[in-house]
């Protein structure tokens, strides 16, 4: 017997530390051990004062009933009193500066974990979603209070918890079976407020209310969706869309949490004859004499303030602080993972000079985490270097994707990218992405200065005004400006001003030695002519590299030097435009349709201006 009770000790310990409670503490210490330990002892002491504001009463009112000095027993109750009304606003400080610094900590780890993959497969996970939301979001008030007010909460409950079993203690000095007794009866009660209080959060249904809710929040609040809810009038809808969200939630843990009427029957009728019992052996006591004046008050007081066993302990508080704690050391758990995972099949080859002769997809099969259906199917493909390759094809043919395992973001199921007859895998990440430059067309708009959003790495004037002017922005000539109209002398700038800022990122990164340039969409927020314009500079800025080109404009589609049509994942058709014009297939009728349009809504502009005439 003893040595299974020794065996399963282990196994109840390991239990233990991977409670979420244990979990969060643990994190509080490594987070700030002398804050953490300043906070543990302000809890101990805080919970220890009222057993000694009970004490000092007791005998304040023992020493009137005696005649006896009251010099010591008011000192005492001055302390305890002056102590409980210091204590507590410190209390509150060191809570609030160690739960920010517990977030701070936090989100640098979730920031270093973040970008420890090389590729974005981690933050586009299906599994990872909620998950990640939930880390990302633990301490901006959305599922509960930020840690820096959810400390004094959770201290709040631990210190009533302390004075609860303090007081309790008191009563050890009436009789061995008060504390039990007592004691006993309110922790039966703090079992059934613990377990009403319990929520299970990571149900389908109420992570898809959390996820509506939130989203519905963020387009009423994010400057990017304003123009289109005023236009559209619908903020009273996303108002609408939020509450009901959030009531869902709140009726969620409602129906979790609410106390059940026979649990409450049982815990009045267990308070009722425990109170009972103690209170009326404490007055024939105190009748018989057995006990003064001084300890009847000391433990009256005693038994009543034993009442915080009920209300003490691990609270809600901490339950939703420890989730949010949670979710953002399992998500930086997946992550280093993922990040372990790439490491091992990241290679050590230099890419320095790559490519020389090609890049070629071979037999390439590629889905997304989570989808069964594959974007890219054996698609065969050969870039050849120093050449320009247009990439069309309708939505969802696979093109962003194509440019997205070029870059590695991704690494294909099955099949290979080779470069100049090397696997992709193979050479080394870091030195095959400075020969990769690109612009997405989800391109990112850094709230930085002019400057740092062309070059964020750090470069000369000349150098970064230079590659503006190449890309048709010379007008933005204030490299200091910071591109944010929420800054002091900041600014916005146009959507086309902005590409144009994000081409000039690209074409710096030329001028820094890249030798593959990507080119997804560069020119979508441009019109017609300045599209050409750009679109040429650009050609002859990166002249002997490898430019890949994705653009459902084929006026700029038809200078590369050849042209891939791309339909369910595979090439369909590859040559110059006038082969593929000449072919009379899929291009041919792409373009067609496109010079049509483009035709008629010419002849409409010259009819107004006639009109207008």
């Amino acid at each position: 017997m003893r040595k299974r009770l020794l065996g399963a000790l282990p196994r109840r310990l390991g239990a233990l530390r991977a409670r979420r409670e244990a979990v969060f503490f643990g994190t509080l210490w490594r987070s700030h051990r002398g804050l953490t330990a300043l906070w543990w002892a302000l809890i101990l002491v805080q919970g220890l004062l009222p057993a000694c504001f009970v004490v000092a009463v007791g005998s304040l009112v023992g020493a009137v009933a005696d005649d006896a000095p009251l010099r010591t027993p008011l000192l005492l109750i001055g302390v305890a009193f002056v102590l409980m009304q210091v204590l507590t606003p410190l209390h509150s400080q060191v809570g609030s500066l160690l739960g920010e610094h517990v977030s701070d900590r936090l989100h640098d780890r979730l920031l270093v974990a973040a970008g420890a993959p090389e590729g974005v497969a981690h933050l586009e996970s299906r599994e990872l979603m909620d998950e990640l939301t939930a880390a990302r979001d633990f301490d901006l008030g959305m599922t509960g209070p930020p840690l820096h007010l959810s400390m004094g909460l959770i201290a709040g409950g631990l210190v009533e918890a302390v004075a609860g079993l303090a007081q309790a203690a008191v009563l050890a000095a009436y009789a061995w079976w008060a504390p039990l007794l007592v004691g006993g009866a309110w922790l039966s009660t703090h079992r059934l407020l613990r377990e009403s209080s319990r929520w299970d959060r990571t149900t389908g249904e109420v992570l898809d209310a959390q996820r509506r809710a939130e989203y519905s929040y963020r387009l009423a609040v994010d400057p990017p969706a304003a123009k289109e809810i005023r236009l559209f009038g619908l903020a009273s809808r996303l108002t609408d869309h939020f509450a009901a969200d959030r009531r869902t939630l709140i009726e969620l843990r409602w129906h979790a949490t609410r106390l059940r009427q026979r649990p409450m029957r049982w815990a009045v009728a267990v308070l009722l004859v425990s109170g009972g019992l103690f209170f009326w052996a404490l007055g024939r006591d105190a009748a018989s004499g057995a006990v003064g004046p001084g300890q009847v008050s000391t433990f009256a007081y005693a038994a009543v303030g034993a009442s915080a066993l009920a209300f003490g302990g691990l609270n809600w508080a901490l339950s939703l602080a420890s989730d949010g704690v949670a979710s953002v050391l399992r998500v930086e758990e997946s992550m280093s993972a993922a990040a372990a995972a790439r490491a091992v099949v990241s290679g050590r080859t230099a890419a320095e000079g790559m490519p020389a002769a090609q890049i070629r997809f071979r037999d390439v099969t590629f889905a997304y985490p989570g989808m069964s259906a594959p974007v890219l199917d054996r698609l065969d493909l050969t870039i050849p270097a120093g050449g320009s390759l247009a990439v069309v094809g309708v939505n969802g043919a696979g093109k962003s994707t194509l440019v997205k395992l070029l870059c590695r973001l991704y690494d294909p199921v099955s099949g290979t990218i080779e470069v100049d007859g090397t696997d992709l895998k193979d050479l080394d990440v870091e030195s095959w992405r400075r020969r990769v430059s690109a612009i997405f067309q989800d391109f990112v708009r850094y709230e930085l200065p002019l400057k740092d959003n062309v070059a964020p790495l750090g470069a000369t004037d000349e150098r970064v005004r230079r590659a503006l002017a190449i890309a048709g922005a010379a007008d933005l000539h204030d490299l200091e400006t910071v591109l944010s109209p929420g800054y002091a002398d900041g600014t916005d700038l146009s959507g086309g001003q902005w590409q144009r800022v994000a081409l000039a990122r690209v074409l710096y990164a030329v001028d820094q030695g890249a030798g593959v340039v990507v080119l997804d969409e560069p020119t979508a927020q441009l019109d017609v002519r300045g599209e050409a314009e750009v679109f040429d500079r650009v050609l002859a800025a990166t002249k002997g590299c490898t430019t890949v080109l994705i653009s459902h404009r084929f006026s700029t589609v038809r200078r590369a030097d050849r042209i891939c049509v791309m339909d369910r994942g595979g090439v369909v058709e590859l040559g110059s435009h006038d082969e593929l014009m000449a072919l009379g297939g899929a291009y041919a009728r792409l373009f067609d349709l496109q010079a049509a349009r483009f035709s008629e809504e010419s002849g409409h502009d010259q009819d107004g201006a006639g009109r207008a005439d």
